[in-house]
């Protein structure tokens, strides 16, 4: 798996240090970025949410680049959210009178987060549980040998270490129930990434002119580069076509739009009515038979792959379908659900209790939570 850039690296860190999983050389990388903004970063507690927000973002971004690894290449944008995200900010401020009224909230049947769960279903039609199957070889399909890693991921290779693209094409899937994600390699070697309640269905070698994968759900793919044989995804009513690119699709059924956002390289978006080009930075939205191009938030469409939720202005309807799949929860809204937008970042390894309280912190919405029921109030 490629190395995460610094902006993702200090978030990554943060999250560790959150939930107590962070190791003392992490601790002194943190610190020692942390450091060349001790002195601004002082909270006035008579400061509203929007004032201590505005006024840290502004002294973070006319700091400019920060930190032991600095470079031009840090997006400043992305270094002020690494800064607001380990300080615990992420879109609410909290001050002390917050923080006792936080500790009153009570829930009492708390619900932990998902993790890393997948079925895998061989061409046979026979089940791999892969939570619980054991590292090393899982099966033998024609030239190719399917192992799960020490790391728990999947990896496509012919058998002698070759490469897999000479053997006899089979089609296999790996499915995340609710509240899973997985990681796997195909056979060219390319990287997949798959959320919760999402699907890959791939050949276990690519023998013809054209590598071609089909999602449901979500995914992110580092698709390894190959000029002469194109990579093609197919999703509901969309096939995406790279040579070699880092992208996300978000393509769940009960979603209205399909999301594309390209990080790196070039990617054709083709709907039922016409294609489009994105560049990095972009996101195709296919919304019925209309297929057009925005400006993307890169930092909220992938946010999912690097532990956390993100945020941006959404409203409580679309968070809690983020919510329900990860933490496998029904969810029940009393009342109209509130029009408002909700800002906020936190780590999808916090119990649930941790992310309703960041949404309860606005005052616009309250939650009863029974068993695995969250009502929204």
């Amino acid at each position: 798996m490629n190395e995460l850039n610094p902006p993702e690296r200090i978030n990554l860190i943060a999250v560790k240090w959150q939930d107590g999983t962070i190791t003392d050389l992490e601790k002194k990388e943190f610190e020692e970025w942390y450091a060349d903004f001790e002195d601004v970063l002082e909270i006035n507690s008579d400061e509203s949410h929007e004032e201590a927000e505005r006024r840290l973002y502004n002294l973070i971004v006319k700091r400019g680049n920060i930190g032991p690894k600095r470079t031009s290449k840090w997006p400043r944008i992305a270094v002020a959210a690494s800064i607001l995200f380990a300080l615990g900010i992420g879109g609410y401020y909290i001050d002390k009178q917050d923080q006792q009224q936080f500790a009153q909230i009570q829930i009492k049947n708390d619900i932990a987060p998902g993790g890393n769960k997948a079925i895998l279903t061989l061409a046979n039609g026979q089940h791999i549980v892969l939570t619980s199957a054991k590292n090393g070889q899982l099966a033998l399909q024609g030239n190719t040998e399917i192992t799960k890693t020490a790391d728990g991921d999947i990896v496509y290779k012919q058998a002698g270490g070759q490469s897999a693209t000479l053997s006899t094409s089979v089609y296999n899937t790996v499915s995340t129930p609710i509240g899973g994600q997985y990681h796997l390699t195909l056979a060219d070697g390319t990287n997949v990434w798959l959320d919760a309640a999402s699907s890959i269905k791939y050949p276990t070698a690519f023998t013809g002119a054209e590598r071609k994968v089909e999602i449901t759900g979500e995914a992110y793919f580092e698709v390894a580069h190959n000029a002469a044989k194109p990579f093609r995804v197919q999703s509901n009513n969309q096939l995406v076509e790279v040579l070699g690119t880092h992208f996300n699709i978000n393509s769940y059924a009960d979603e209205n739009e399909t999301k594309t956002t390209l990080l790196e390289g070039s990617v054709k978006v083709t709907g039922l009515n016409g294609f489009k080009f994105i560049k990095p930075g972009q996101q195709a939205v296919l919304k019925g038979n209309n297929l057009n191009v925005a400006e993307a938030d890169v930092e909220e469409a992938v946010a999912w792959k690097y532990g956390y939720f993100r945020f941006n202005d959404e409203k409580i309807s679309s968070v809690m379908r983020k919510l329900s799949r990860w933490y496998n929860i029904e969810v029940v809204f009393e009342g109209n659900p509130s029009d408002e937008g909700f800002n906020g970042k936190i780590s999808r390894y916090k119990n649930i209790s941790q992310a309703l309280k960041m949404l309860e912190k606005t005052k616009a919405v309250h939650f009863k939570v029974e068993g695995r029921r969250v009502t929204v109030i």
